[in-house]
């Protein structure tokens, strides 16, 4: 057997490991919609921005 390795008899010693998971995987969920929001937020201003040449650019395709 592995002496290294440490598998507890009490599976209460997991419990904080759990927890901890718990709290990143939510944090990391947080963070990715909040990333996705402002990406479409910034999506929606360049749209707008350069509404004019992007209308532009692909009629120039089309008509090609």
């Amino acid at each position: 057997m592995m002496p290294f390795l440490y598998f507890p008899e009490d599976k209460t010693a997991y419990l904080p490991a759990a927890i901890t998971l718990i709290i990143f995987m939510a944090m990391a969920a947080v963070t990715m919609y909040l990333f996705y929001k402002k990406s479409k937020k910034d999506e929606q201003a360049f749209n707008e921005k350069y509404e004019n040449s992007i209308h532009d650019a692909s009629e120039s395709v089309e008509s090609k």
